[in-house]
Order: C-alpha cells, then structure tokens, then sequence
C-alpha cells in the first residue's frame, strides 16, 4: 500500500468512477469560473493529498488534446460530501505533469 504522508501528494493515477464522479459534481463550478461549457469532461488521472480533508488534483479531457487541471477539496466528515473546486488551470495537454498547486 503508498504510504500517506501528510501534506505530500501521492502518485498519479488512472481515473477511477469515483474521480469521474468529483469531477461531474464540480464541473459546473468549473464552467461558471472558466465561462466555458465542455461537452467531454473526462476525467484520466489523479492526485490525492490528504489536509483536513482531502486535496483531489484530477486532470480532465475536455477535448482532442486540451486539458484541464482541476484541484477539488472534500472536507471532513464525509459523510457531508463537500465538494469545492478551490484552483484549476487550463489549457493543458496530455503530456503536461499533473502537480501540486
């Protein structure tokens, strides 16, 4: 199993259903910032960091070769599910690191 150490990111990963559904949930944040709508919104890899929550960096398909970098914060307890797109940055691509911000 990685090993959780507070405040630093674990590897990137694939995108799971889970991630694909954060990513839903905050996207119309996303376009409310952005002034975009985004027909594909395709989650395909992420980051987690665990605060008094936890910190979800996701990269987003949103086109051919355009991507967004979203970082996503869930509060504690879960049981509320808290989503809150607290950064993002765009027009990325797919070779574009997705790193802590």
């Amino acid at each position: 199993p990685a090993k959780m150490m507070p405040g630093g990111l674990t590897e990137a990963k694939p995108a799971t259903a889970e991630i694909q559904e954060i990513a839903n949930k905050i996207k119309p944040q996303l376009e409310k910032r952005t002034n975009e709508t985004y027909a594909e919104f395709e989650a395909v890899l992420y980051r987690t960091q665990v605060v008094a929550g936890i910190n979800y960096f996701i990269k987003i398909r949103v086109d051919d070769d355009c991507y967004v970098h979203v970082k996503v914060f869930r509060s504690l307890p879960y049981q509320n599910q808290e989503l809150t797109l607290t950064d993002f940055q765009t027009d990325k691509s797919k070779d574009d690191e997705l790193t802590g911000f």
